[in-house]
């Protein structure tokens, strides 16, 4: 079934690319070490396939992207995208040309004499100040050197800025790349069509930062499983000692209540009934396993406990259609990742349409080494979030064709 969200939106494969200027925004926020290394190249592979297309259509080729979150040029030297630019030109054979200033005429210049060996890259556009408040006479210097406009930054789309709305608003030739479309194809399968049985996996630390996709999911779901540090809440909500766990007391009522509704729609609602705790989040001596869903005092659940592994792993097994979002426990610690890794295996065992949801879950999936068994990995945490809420995202809003009606000027 077509995706409904793409409807009235181009892609990449619409416009004749040979000898355009193209500039594709992609989502090239990569983690980096001490020493300026990639340490996670997932969001360069995903662009990978926009990218060499472009490359085949004998495009001339812009690429942009952000990176972390600059206070401007003073922070070039942590946040440039220098090491990006050198790993592309190594996993594409092109020279990438960073082009230091983007509000300059060097792009302009450069692509007049570009030669098919090479690729320009902008520098980091959070450098600018006009990216971020979605300045559009930032937008407008950016769209003299652009023929047609290609965002592929799922991770981005959820921002109203520069490079993401008011540049394609000024191009008449904008479209999607492939991941983007990807994306919206794989989050509206599980947001509007999932195949049942649908199962919902949420975990990480907050009730609060699920709530509205928990809202908007539970009249879709057939079981909802809980883990990590929002598990606690949960479990608080019962009267379950939780010993230290973190506990946001302002969402017990809240989660009480989603237990109630759930019961009351029949919908299955697992929470752990073991846990690894330990004494303190630092300590990994003193880790240990609970008997039953109950935490002693002076203790703090870390993750899951091998009961619960094997009760979630047995739900799984009924999924048709399955979203996880949020580790399920401190899974940036190996002796806290077991029960995570444990999730991940059980997801990727089943016969399901597995969709996980970006941001940790993202980091937990490829930390678990089953990275490639699960249907998508999205690239972006808070918009695919924000996706499946049903909100709109600016990133796609901005590169859809306006309707006839609203097309049409009067005199």
């Amino acid at each position: 079934m077509p995706s409904k969200t793409l409807e009235g939106i181009k892609s990449i494969e619409n416009f004749p690319l040979e000898d355009k200027r193209l500039f594709l925004r992609l989502d090239l926020n990569v983690p980096l070490n001490e020493a300026g290394e990639i340490t996670d190249d997932t969001r360069v592979q995903a662009a990978l396939p926009t990218i060499r297309y472009a490359i085949d259509k004998g495009a001339k080729i812009v690429l942009a992207s952000h990176l972390g979150r600059p206070k401007g040029p003073q922070d070039r030297d942590k946040y440039s995208l220098e090491p990006v630019a050198k790993y592309l030109t190594g996993l594409l054979g092109k020279e990438i040309i960073l082009v230091e200033e983007s509000r300059s005429h060097a792009p302009k210049a450069l692509l007049a004499g570009l030669k098919p060996s090479q690729i320009i890259m902008l520098e980091n556009l959070r450098f600018d100040p006009g990216e971020e408040k979605n300045d559009r006479d930032f937008a407008q210097w950016i769209a003299e050197f652009t023929d047609i406009y290609i965002n592929d930054a799922f991770g981005a789309s959820h921002r109203a800025h520069a490079s993401i709305v008011a540049l394609p608003e000024l191009m008449e030739k904008r479209g999607l790349g492939f991941l983007m479309r990807k994306e919206i194809e794989m989050l509206d399968r599980v947001r509007l069509n999932p195949e049942h049985p649908f199962i919902t996996v949420l975990g990480g630390a907050k009730v609060s930062d699920k709530i509205e996709v928990i809202e908007v999911l539970m009249d879709r779901v057939d079981s909802l499983i809980i883990g990590g540090a929002m598990a606690y809440t949960f479990l608080a909500s019962q009267n379950i000692a939780v010993g230290k766990s973190l506990v946001e007391k302002d969402r017990i009522r809240f989660a009480g209540e989603l237990i109630d509704r759930a019961k009351a729609r029949g919908k299955r609602l697992l929470l752990p009934i073991d846990h690894r705790i330990t004494k303190d989040i630092k300590d990994t001596a003193s880790l240990k396993v609970t008997d039953t869903a109950a935490i002693p005092d002076g203790w703090m659940g870390v993750d899951i406990g091998p009961k619960t592994e094997a009760a979630y792993a047995a739900e799984l097994k009924r999924g048709k259609t399955i979203f996880w979002n949020g580790p399920m426990g401190v899974f940036e610690t190996p002796e806290f990742a077991q029960g995570t890794f444990a999730v991940a295996r059980a997801i990727t065992e089943t016969s399901a349409i597995t969709v996980v949801g970006g941001g940790d879950s993202a980091s937990a999936a490829q930390a678990s080494g089953l990275a490639d068994k699960f249907s998508h990995i999205s690239t972006g945490g808070g918009a695919s979030l924000e996706f499946l809420q049903g909100d709109k995202l600016p990133g796609v809003e901005a590169v859809r064709a306006p309707k006839r009606s609203e097309a049409v000027v009067e005199e």
